[in-house]
């Protein structure tokens, strides 16, 4: 089936277009696995790693209110399709946002795609969420949509991918990437931060993707993205118990505040307006005989002398994120375990935050 024809986000046997993607043509390429180029050193010719994301999902809202409909729901404005640099074509746009609860705590962190439409066709958009809260971010929509023009359902012949450099200096080619690569049906940039490559949308799974580049180990993915300190998912956000500020969404460019009203933004614009965020998610790196599995979720991490800290998030082996108050990051921490006894924590502010916040 033609990659078009998967896009058309009609139900079987209703027929009708509600939108398509067209594709450029480009050389296959089959790639190797590997793991991810770790330390700035390319795997054989490698460029590129890329990763398939089996716990990210797709939500497609189409209609003719999709756009004020979702705008009431998030805290960032649409990624609006535009013109593609050097081109008059249109290209898909992706955005960050989080959809919030009464009380302003988060409920899912989602990636948008805006997609390119004509005149004949409804006004589309993609939501990334994490797969195990797909039914319940489904559920959320249709109970706000009343009478809203407005489809929602999921869009599962579409794959999630990361696209990372496997070197820093590769990311200067990202211009390439975007014009080489095949059977794509969207392809762009990470929004959160640069440090987190490219996102793609693709119905392939494990064969040509990206020129000069390799799939890589899930696990690589995860200790790259918690050394950035960027959360994802809800291991790292907890619905009902994350704070948008404190999970560092304005850094990541996931949030708005000059836009129309949305549930859960009194709080969010209060302590945004009050300049003060004593607590932040923090990328940590553990040290010390770690317990079997992994340290629990809510730990308290300690000072030196005993004091709380913050709290353990989520981490994959010695590395995490925790949620520390800000003046207790540079002195020792640590976490006490049953099974091992002290673990030492040492956190770090990403070189990607603004330069305020060093």
């Amino acid at each position: 089936m033609a990659a078009a024809a998967l896009l058309r986000g009609a139900a079987p046997g209703r027929g009708g277009r509600a939108w398509s993607w067209r594709l450029r043509a480009a050389p296959r390429l089959r790639l190797a696995h590997s793991s991810c180029c770790q330390g700035g050193e390319l795997a054989g010719s490698a460029a590129w790693t890329c990763f398939l994301l089996g716990e990210r999902a797709l939500v497609r809202v189409r209609g003719p209110d999709s756009a004020p409909f979702l705008l009431g729901l998030l805290t960032n404005e649409l990624p609006l399709p535009g013109p593609a640099a050097g081109e008059a074509s249109t290209s898909a746009r992706s955005g960050y946002a989080h959809f919030l609860n009464v009380q302003g705590r988060t409920l899912y962190d989602v990636i948008l795609y805006g997609l390119p439409e004509d005149s004949h066709e409804q006004p589309t958009f993609l939501l990334e969420c994490d797969s195990s809260v797909l039914d319940a971010l489904q559920r959320h929509l249709v109970l706000h949509k009343i009478r809203r023009r407005v489809t929602v359902e999921p869009c599962p012949e579409l794959r999630v991918w990361a696209v990372l450099p496997c070197a820093p200096e590769e990311a200067g080619r990202a211009v390439l990437l975007q014009e080489k690569a095949e059977c794509t049906t969207i392809l762009t940039r990470d929004p959160r931060t640069a440090r987190m490559g490219w996102r793609l949308l693709s119905q392939d799974e494990g064969s040509a993707l990206v020129p000069g580049g390799r799939l890589g180990d899930l696990q690589d993915y995860h200790r790259h993205r918690y050394q950035q300190g960027v959360p994802e998912g809800v291991h790292d956000l907890p619905p009902g118990v994350a704070l948008p500020l404190e999970s560092n969404l304005a850094f990541m460019n996931g949030i708005s505040f000059t836009k129309g009203c949305y549930i859960g933004q009194e709080l969010t614009a209060r302590t945004h307006h009050m300049g003060v965020i004593r607590k932040r998610l923090f990328p940590v790196q553990l040290s010390g005989p770690l317990p079997v599995g992994s340290i629990a979720p809510g730990t308290s991490v300690l000072t030196k002398s005993g004091q709380a800290a913050g709290k353990y998030r989520a981490g994959l082996g010695d590395v995490g994120l925790a949620l520390l108050r800000s003046e207790k990051i540079k002195g020792p921490l640590h976490i006490r375990t049953s099974e091992s006894g002290l673990v030492a924590l040492t956190a770090s502010v990403p070189e990607w935050w603004p330069t305020s916040t060093k």
